[in-house]
């Protein structure tokens, strides 16, 4: 038993110096971490530079992803207190992760993470463990896509009961693909990577989900590392109607809006959420750290539907008149403890009535730039029509 504690002691030893040798944002301390605790699927394209990790166990997930091969800076949060605990959490396992599956409502009537009749309060709130817990099947895999299957039984406020399959294509894109995918040229002087997931739910039970009974949303959420410095950035279209109601009142100090873009600080300290519904949506966000200088773009499959699942937690008046996108800023709960911190960058498709054998599909893309300010803005102006120094001297004069 000796020999035994001292050889895992000394085991230890070595895998934790090795990690302490590494730079302390690079993709390869996260990478070898990852790959100590869970399998690990690492995908590569242009030379190798494009990487990302990818975790069966935790449904499919993008944990993170770099632009500059293994020593490049790792753009994902890793939560690894979580992950080497080898534990679950009660409502929800925030392991981390750049892209990961949900599904929607998360509140209201139609609630799949609250039981029939409980309040709407955190004590009563639950993350489906099929969403949160459990791993998802390898279907096929090569050196740049991998794809997932799981069949689960989810069950709403109501007790309805949705029979499921979902499926999840990861796939890490090309050069080409990413400037074919945003119509941008990529300066030379700028390192990148992009990825998307391509989702779907279908009904393979016998029976038609209705809006009568409750429908479900596919919802990719991505997770990212947060600075003093880093600002959210959504471009939408019409008269605002930003929704501030998840979790209490956001400042000036915190939310700017203008003519054409809401700023949302993504800081990870002051627990926060914003969201647009689809008359204001455009199929882009993203978000620009300026004290790394990374570029963050999220694109996203939207047809310009109506109907989206709203997950407000409270009985709702209008349980199809939810956001499209949403960002959250995460931050101290009321008892102190934290999940992150990290920021998110958000969307969901729409909700339909599904007969048996019917499905919605939803594609979610996420891409990473990373230069000066100068190389960065005409991606950002081709992208989110913004102008970055603009941006980065708004937000510093407002957010001090």
């Amino acid at each position: 038993m000796m020999k035994n504690t001292i050889t895992f002691l000394l085991a230890l030893t070595i895998f934790y110096s090795c990690l302490s040798t590494l730079p302390d944002s690079s993709f390869e301390k996260d990478l070898v971490f990852l790959k100590k605790f869970k399998e690990t699927i690492v995908l590569k394209n242009n030379g190798g530079l494009s990487q990302i990790a990818v975790i069966p166990d935790y449904q499919g997930r993008v944990m993170t992803s770099t632009s500059n091969g293994a020593e490049g800076r790792s753009y994902g949060w890793v939560n690894d207190d979580l992950i080497s605990s080898g534990e679950f959490t009660k409502h929800m396992n925030a392991f981390g992760g750049e892209d990961r599956f949900w599904m929607g409502p998360e509140g209201g009537q139609f609630s799949i993470f609250f039981e029939k009749d409980k309040a709407f309060t955190l004590e009563n709130w639950f993350t489906p463990p099929q969403i949160d817990s459990e791993p998802f099947d390898i279907i096929q895999q090569n050196d740049t896509s991998v794809a997932f299957r799981k069949q689960m039984q989810l069950t709403n406020y109501q007790g309805f009961n949705f029979d499921i399959e979902v499926n999840r294509i990861v796939s890490i894109f090309s050069k080409e693909n990413i400037e074919k995918s945003l119509s941008v040229s990529i300066p030379d002087q700028v390192s990148y990577v992009g990825f998307q997931s391509d989702n779907s739910i279908t009904n393979i039970g016998s029976e038609a989900w209705s809006y009568s009974g409750g429908l479900l949303s596919i919802w990719i959420l991505g997770m990212f590392v947060p600075t003093e410095n880093t600002v959210v950035i959504i471009p939408y279209r019409d008269s605002l109607d930003l929704n501030t109601s998840y979790f209490g009142p956001i400042g000036s100090d915190r939310l700017l809006v203008t003519e054409n873009v809401v700023l949302f600080k993504g800081d990870g300290k002051y627990r926060c959420k914003i969201g647009l519904p689809p008359k204001n949506a455009l199929p882009v966000l993203g978000s620009y750290d300026m004290d790394n200088e990374v570029l963050t773009l999220v694109q996203y499959s939207f047809e310009g539907d109506s109907s989206y699942v709203n997950s407000l937690w409270e009985h709702q008046e209008n349980p199809y008149s939810g956001d499209v996108i949403n960002s959250y800023n995460d931050g101290p709960l009321e008892d102190g403890s934290m999940l992150g911190p990290f920021y998110e960058l958000e969307s969901s498709s729409s909700s339909r009535e599904l007969g048996s054998g019917e499905m919605i599909q939803h594609i979610h893309r996420t891409y990473h730039f990373e230069g000066s300010i100068d190389s960065l803005s005409p991606i950002a102006k081709k992208v989110l029509d913004v102008n970055l120094s603009e941006i980065t001297s708004k937000v510093k004069s407002s957010w001090r």
